[in-house]
This record gives structure tokens, sequence and C-alpha cells, in this order.
């Protein structure tokens, strides 16, 4: 999942997203309610956890905005007050679940998979890519009928360059679809699951072709 994470104590957004990015997820981290706004209204994602006490605008006042738009994005709200007025204020503002502070990164995940299975499944997307296919929303790349055991990272950045349609995605942009902005991993990273994925996709005449100072794009393999 793709996650907006709006939360302006530094030390916990960071702390919060590195769980979240362990287990898989993209997170884009935001720590004041007018840069998130900004961001949330021309960025897309999956769902958005979002603390109610922020500089700038409010918690409520963006959840209260993404509504009016019609933003379907599942939020999770955060905040320090336990008092149940609050809760019923955030729920009724549009929020799809609450969390008081202090919580457990276990629960914070439990409640993230639930919102999850709510969205339903969705349909396949196979994306062809030489012999293979990609099932971009499951992150699954067959050979035939036979899923092939690739590196979830590494899938999604195959997914982010098949998306592309072949034009070139620079290191920033694969950075951050694959650990969403703000993340402080370095773009070395990048270089390091391209070469990885070019060796395993070889084999099918897949390749990644590398623009110097530009980015990637993908292509064939050399016959």
């Amino acid at each position: 999942m793709r996650i907006a994470l709006v939360e302006d104590n530094v030390s916990l957004a960071k702390g919060i997203a590195y769980q979240l990015r362990d287990a898989g997820h993209s997170v884009d981290i935001l720590h004041n309610g007018d840069d998130a706004d900004v961001f949330l209204k021309q960025e897309s994602g999956d769902l958005v956890i979002l603390d109610i006490n922020l500089p700038g605008k409010s918690g409520l006042d963006l959840l209260a905005d993404l509504r009016e738009r019609e933003d379907p994005r599942p939020v999770i709200l955060l905040t320090a007050r336990s008092e149940t007025e609050d809760r019923v204020n955030g729920l009724d503002a549009g929020a799809d679940d609450y969390l008081v502070k202090p919580f457990e990164m276990e629960e914070l995940a439990a409640r993230i998979r639930a919102l999850g299975r709510r969205k339903g499944v969705a349909p396949r997307q196979l994306i062809d890519i030489g012999p293979l296919k990609l099932d971009a929303g499951a992150l699954q790349l067959l050979d035939g009928s036979d899923a092939l055991e690739f590196p979830r990272r590494e899938l999604a950045l195959l997914a982010a360059l098949a998306q592309a349609n072949g034009r070139t995605v620079s290191k920033a942009g694969l950075l951050d679809q694959l650990y969403g902005a703000g993340s402080e991993t370095d773009e070395k990273v990048i270089e390091v699951y391209v070469s990885r994925l070019r060796k395993r996709l070889s084999p099918y005449g897949v390749n990644i072709q590398v623009h110097r100072g530009i980015g990637y794009s993908l292509g064939k393999a050399a016959p």
C-alpha cells in the first residue's frame, strides 16, 4: 500500500514509517497540515494515517476536505486525546478508524490490514513483460501459470517501470514509489535493485535499460 503519514512528531513519524516500510508499504511523510493539504490534493494513495493536532491546518480540517472532494482513501486518525467526544468528532468527520497515543505498532498494522481487506479484491491487471506477465496489484510475476520467486521490492520496482509504458523513470521517482516521499533511503539502493533485477530477468529476454544521469526504462535484452 502507498500510505500518507501526517504526523508532526518527527521521531514518531520516522518510527512508524520504518515499521511500515519494513512490512513492504510505501510511506509518504508530512509534518504539518498545510504541506499535507497540498500533497493529498495532488497525490493518490491507498491510506492516510492522520494526526489530529498539527501545525497549520488541523487533522480534522484535512479529513473534512478529503471527504468534501469525495476522496475515498481510508483514514486512521492518531491523537493524544482519549475523550469520547474527540473520537466521535473524528469518526463523524469521515475517519475509518481511530488510535489513541501511545499505541502498539502491531495494533496499527492490524488496523491497516483490516482496512485493506475492506477495500475488496481488485480485478487482476496483467502487464506483458516479454514472455512474462506481471500482476501489478498482487506484485506477482508469472511465467505461464507459475509465480516466480522475486523479492517484493524488486517486483515493486519492476511494476513502476512497467507502468511507465516505456518512459524513463528517474532514480528519485523510483525511490518515491518504493519507499514514499520523505524517506531517507539513499538512491544507491535503486542501483542495487536494478542490478539484481536485470540478472533475474535476463534469462527471459527482458532488460532494464540504464540511461546515465537520467534513470531507467524497461526494454528487451540484447540478442
